[in-house]
């Protein structure tokens, strides 16, 4: 297939995978290889990835700051819907890929590609994630994937490749396990996290403490929303890149957002992630408890189911679909009355909500109190039940007869 390709965009991390696949495609493809780096929160990983591209052989390097978009349009409404992959994972690396994948596109259009190509493996969630992208923006474009394709079988095999030509990259052979990062969280695969029987080493964590090792003192943060966005920390208020990084910090602190996790993937199998996600712990813990406040029962209990589907279509690299634009409707409707703000308290590893107020509060004090009050008649209640009550004592008396035998209910 050499020479099938002319120029081509990869999407590039500066990693393992992405440092040999520019050297590999234009062995295998004779090609031009552009490569794409987005930034959406890997700090200082990207120092020098541009210098780093172009000496492992890529012509040109776009590095691409989406950290804000990344924040409004992705992880800001996975929030408000409330997704949670497997009751666990707060979808860090699911939510990055659409935005990476899209703007791979529109660079690829831009300077007129002939060829998509990522380094996701063929057993991994991501390769999906990019492609379903792919085919939603620019479905005339074809995909190289070299995990599909080339002579490589493992990260070792990678090292020595890259070790043969000469390309620095951030793995060893004592340390191979994989890593990702963005604003919203860190992650970990691979490598010793392959057996599920092995605990973590508290080396491996990058961002939190660990919570034995946390302050013995609480921290209390105040958490503002308009409509189900965050707006501020504290009273003050505060653009989407700056709120979240000041909530990682806090929640780092005390050690908040640690998950580890047997996950299903979607190709069919299970794989072990470990995830640190501490501001968006705060979030999810905030907003659920404004939810509370200002959600009806129905509503409410309707939004966990598509909160559920929701997750999954993210995970599944769906985010270009109708359906997940529907879902965007439903729960656009739901966040209309979410705004107001919620206290959370940070010790030892949990993020728990104290306090709470919402504009639109559906909480009624009257209504609640066990002391006296002139809104409800406790009387009431007796004809409620009654009516509530109905269909199991029908089956209980139904149950009585028939155990008294036959004609028994004869007058």
């Amino acid at each position: 297939m050499t020479g099938t390709y002319r120029k081509v965009v990869l999407a590039y991390s500066g990693g393992l995978d992405t440092s040999v696949i520019i050297p590999w495609l234009k062995e295998k493809y004779g090609c031009e290889v552009i490569a794409m780096a987005a930034d959406v929160g890997q700090g200082d990983e990207l120092d020098g990835i541009r210098e780093k591209a172009l000496a492992s052989g890529a012509t040109g390097v776009y590095v691409e700051d989406l950290r804000e978009e990344f924040l409004r349009e992705y992880v800001f409404p996975t929030l408000r819907a409330g997704a949670v992959y497997e009751r666990k994972y707060l979808l860090g690396t699911s939510i990055a890929r659409p935005i990476i994948a899209k703007r791979q596109v529109e660079i690829a259009k831009a300077i007129g590609a002939d060829a998509l190509s990522h380094g996701c493996t063929g057993k991994g969630n991501d390769q999906v994630r990019f492609e379903l992208t792919f085919k939603a923006l620019a479905p005339e474009l074809p995909v190289i994937a070299p995990w599909r394709e080339w002579e490589l079988k493992s990260r070792e095999d990678e090292i020595e490749y890259a070790e043969r030509h000469g390309i620095p990259v951030p793995v060893t052979r004592e340390k191979p396990y994989s890593m990702d990062r963005n604003l919203w969280h860190i992650s970990y695969e691979g490598g010793v996290l392959e057996d599920p029987r092995n605990e973590p080493s508290e080396d491996m964590f990058r961002w939190t403490v660990s919570p034995a090792a946390a302050p013995d003192d609480p921290e209390y943060v105040t958490v503002s929303f308009e409509s189900g966005y965050p707006t501020g920390i504290d009273g003050e208020r505060l653009d989407p890149v700056t709120l979240l990084e000041r909530l990682n910090d806090a929640g780092a602190r005390h050690g908040v957002g640690r998950v580890d996790i047997v996950e299903n993937r979607l190709v069919g199998m299970k794989s072990r992630g470990v995830y640190e996600t501490p501001g968006g712990t705060i979030l999810y813990a905030a907003h659920q408890a404004l939810e509370e406040l200002v959600l009806d029962k129905d509503t409410l209990h309707f939004k966990a189911l598509v909160a559920e589907r929701y997750a999954e279509l993210v995970y599944n690299g769906q985010w270009f679909t109708p359906l997940r634009e529907a879902l965007d409707a439903f729960v656009d409707s739901t966040q209309s009355a979410l705004t107001g703000w919620a206290k959370v308290r940070l010790f030892k590893g949990r993020a728990d909500v104290v306090a709470r107020e919402a504009d639109l509060s559906l909480y009624d004090p009257e209504l609640a109190t066990f002391g006296a009050d002139a809104v409800y008649d406790q009387r009431d209640s007796a004809g409620f039940i009654n009516l509530f009550g109905l269909p199991i004592k029908v089956r209980a008396n139904l149950h009585a007869r028939a155990s008294r035998g036959p004609g028994a209910g004869a007058a």
